[in-house]
């Protein structure tokens, strides 16, 4: 009972996430939450089985469960995943006595979620067990959108004062037809049809096929209703429209597997769309949580209305877990000054020569500290993605110490739990004497623009502008000697990607740390453009590359400079060919006001509160 499933199918422990919140009789103890497993060891309990269901709800005298498990098999049949198969028993089938041919038998059951929804509603899925048929030989890959496209949308939607909704289509999979020939033996929870055959006609969860079914389904709902496909993101689909101010544009709608959001003036009309055609859960309306993260609208401080992203409640809900771990180590979050920064300004991972952590603890570290952390930094936790990466290199031997820092990172976390990132329309001013002027007409690089992409489409509404800022730090590592590379990228005003990771290589000197960094952020820049060219949003080239040494950006736009550290050259003339057809140019920033620092090394508090109030503007 402890298993929560999402829109896939797939399930993950939360007991210790319900511990405690309710004290009611309906409430399960702690000891309750625990089986004794093969070696001897407490281990989390769950349960799959329809029949402990009803058990517990008989215990606590309630029926929730009962209803989730009557709610799950009423939609199962009301959008026709079964047939009946009347001529014989699943006996007479296993015995070949009588057979359907072409078809399987699978195994199905019943997964169960405590929502974290304030209400603890139960929730039931029927779901298949994939695992035991053949691989189906069409695609069963099914993509979903990036995160950095949702940031894109939102910002396009101020941009253009557009509006924007959201909506959860109930049972999505089950509105798509079964690829594979399966049949399954009714089990309790059919009621009066336990134990009849029953051919599955729609794409159950679990079902290898189901995810790429359901994509396919809705993909042709949008292709029917006039929208394209980006190709630069499978999942945003744009059509072309008119404002009541005669503006052209795009509306756009996102899709994560049963999750839609239409962007227009008036997107209520494609919701309506969507809901003749699919069952909408009540949620309907403007997004308060997409892909995870907590969405809203924000004022600035001009009075301008934007949206902003926020992990908040993701990494609300995760911090009881840490504190119960901690608990159970005869531990705790460390408090006072220690929780002001992620980790210690001195502090170098590499150096830690405390103890292995053991198999318990070391999984603990690998999979779900740094797993929750990793995600936070997805949701929009830029404060913390250089903090994240160190720790993330000690995954295969994690030390007591390495253990510790985590939890003064979550320690911060719960200390500075407000953090929006706002997407902000507004384009930025910039001082353009930073960047040379350059006649690269008589270099061996090619000073034609860049062909357009194929299928871009005309670019409508208004426009945005590229900034990059990039940095490195040269041999960060003191035992390895490798480089860190930091790099943050706004569309005007909007944080939409970051990047920080060490380096492959190592290197001599900073000139090099810093070029290898200039390449990497080259190609995450012309990736971002390629994506917005595809949406149908104007950019104003080139793109504004940032760097703190001088050198680096001299080596990028003076055409006389000559390389002398061949193993460089990659790196020197992707950075240069990219300046010379126009695509970007790259300008000197200064190091005391650099964003990307935050994102390479430990800085001091005052230059680190500077950035961070840049990152995460006032408003509300």
């Amino acid at each position: 009972m402890f298993a929560q499933v999402d829109s896939e199918g797939r399930e993950r422990m939360l007991l210790h996430e319900i511990i405690g919140h309710r004290k009611d009789d309906s409430a399960l103890t702690k000891e309750q939450g625990y089986q004794i497993g093969r070696g001897g060891n407490k281990i989390l309990k769950r349960t799959m089985k329809v029949a402990e269901a009803y058990e517990i709800d008989h215990i606590t005298g309630t029926n929730n469960w009962t209803l989730a498990i009557e709610k799950e098999t009423r939609k199962i049949w009301e959008l026709g995943a079964f047939e009946k198969w009347n001529k014989g028993t699943s006996e007479v089938l296993r015995s070949g006595k009588a057979k359907i041919p072409g078809y399987e038998e699978i195994g199905c059951h019943m997964v169960f979620d405590i929502k974290m929804d304030g209400k603890f509603t139960r929730k039931a899925r029927y779901v298949a067990n994939g695992n035991e048929t053949e691989p189906p030989t069409a695609q069963t890959y099914a993509s979903v959108v990036s995160r950095d496209s949702v940031r894109i949308a939102l910002l396009y939607a101020a941009l253009n004062d557009l509006e924007v909704l959201s909506c959860d289509v109930t049972n999505a999979y089950l509105n798509a037809d079964c690829r594979e020939k399966i049949w399954v033996q009714a089990g309790p929870e059919f009621g009066e049809d336990e134990g009849l055959v029953m051919i599955i006609k729609k794409a159950l969860y679990g079902l290898k096929s189901s995810g790429a079914s359901w994509r396919n389904m809705i993909s042709q709902t949008m292709l029917d209703a006039g929208y394209e496909n980006t190709y630069a993101d499978p999942d945003v689909w744009r059509r072309r429209a008119v404002k009541d101010d005669a503006m052209h544009y795009y509306e756009l709608i996102l899709v994560y597997v049963d999750d839609i959001m239409p962007i227009s003036q008036i997107p209520q009309k494609t919701m309506d769309m969507i809901g003749k055609l699919y069952d909408l859960k009540d949620s309907v309306g403007e997004p308060k949580r997409f892909l995870g993260v907590n969405l809203k609208k924000w004022t600035l401080q001009d009075g301008r209305e934007v949206w902003s992203a926020s992990g908040k409640e993701y990494i609300k809900n995760a911090l009881p877990l840490v504190k119960s771990m901690t608990e159970a180590h005869h531990s705790k979050l460390p408090g006072g000054k220690r929780a002001e920064r992620p980790l210690p300004k001195s502090y170098k991972a590499e150096l830690d020569i405390s103890t292995l952590l053991g198999d318990q603890e070391s999984s603990e570290y690998q999979q779900l500290l740094i797993g929750i952390l990793r995600w936070a930094v997805e949701l929009g936790r830029i404060n913390i993605a250089l903090e994240v990466s160190y720790m993330s290199s000690y995954l295969c031997a994690p030390r007591k110490g390495h253990m510790e820092a985590v939890y003064n990172i979550f320690a911060y976390l719960h200390k500075h739990l407000e953090s929006n990132l706002v997407f902000d329309d507004k384009i930025p001013t910039i001082d353009e004497n930073v960047f040379a002027k350059t006649d690269w007409s008589d270099s061996v690089y090619s000073t034609e623009t860049p062909a357009a992409p194929i299928n871009m489409p005309e670019a409508l509404g208004n426009p945005v502008v590229i900034s990059v800022f990039v940095d490195a730090d040269h041999a960060g590592n003191v035992v390895t000697h490798r480089s860190q590379t930091g790099i943050l990228i706004y569309v005007n005003n909007a944080p939409i990607i970051w990047y920080t990771k060490k380096q492959n290589t190592v290197e001599a000197a900073t000139y090099g740390s810093e070029f290898v960094a200039a390449r990497i952020a080259v190609a995450l820049a012309e990736g971002l453009l390629y994506k917005l060219r595809m949406f149908g949003i104007p950019v104003e080239l080139p793109i504004n590359i940032f760097c703190d040494n001088r050198s680096v950006v001299n080596s990028s736009s003076r055409l006389e400079v000559r390389l002398t550290k061949k193993h460089l050259g990659i790196c020197f003339h992707r950075v240069r060919e990219s300046c010379a057809n126009g695509t970007a140019h790259v300008g000197k920033e200064d190091g005391m006001t650099s964003l990307s620092d935050l994102r390479t090394k430990m800085i001091e508090m005052p230059k680190r509160w500077k950035i961070l109030q840049v990152l995460f503007p006032k408003g509300g």
